[in-house]
């Protein structure tokens, strides 16, 4: 289900196809994971393979949000699909997520050059 590449102090988590009732207690399980480990500071969550997200989904990404804040990491979603991109907007989301529109805005916004390496997540 998930890609996961580490970086420095970040780890990019890249889920693929959907995020449903099935699987989000895995998901969410695997970030708590991540933002729980010593040295990682940043996650990001790469939405870009991602194809549906329903409220389980939307939960676990919003309780992990919320260990970050608790644990002072960053948390921040990149490649949203305009589908799941409404989804975050009519649950007002959008307004609490960092939100970016891929990894490259991601890097340009957040990191000094040479600190991250772009990858695939495929």
């Amino acid at each position: 289900m998930l890609a996961v590449l580490n970086y420095p102090k970040i780890t990019v988590i890249c889920p693929q196809d959907t995020i449903n009732a099935t699987n989000a207690l895995e998901f969410e399980r695997d970030l708590t994971t991540v933002l729980a480990q010593d040295g990682n500071t940043v996650l990001l969550v790469d939405l870009e393979q991602t194809q549906f997200l329903d409220s389980a989904g939307l939960m676990a990404l919003v309780s992990a949000l919320k260990l970050a804040q608790k644990l002072g990491r960053r948390f921040s979603l990149c490649s949203v699909s305009p589908s799941l991109r409404m989804i975050f907007e009519l649950t007002q989301l959008d307004q609490v997520f960092e939100i970016f529109e891929g990894k490259a805005a991601f890097e340009a916004a957040s990191l000094p050059i040479g600190e991250y390496t772009h990858s695939s997540c495929a």
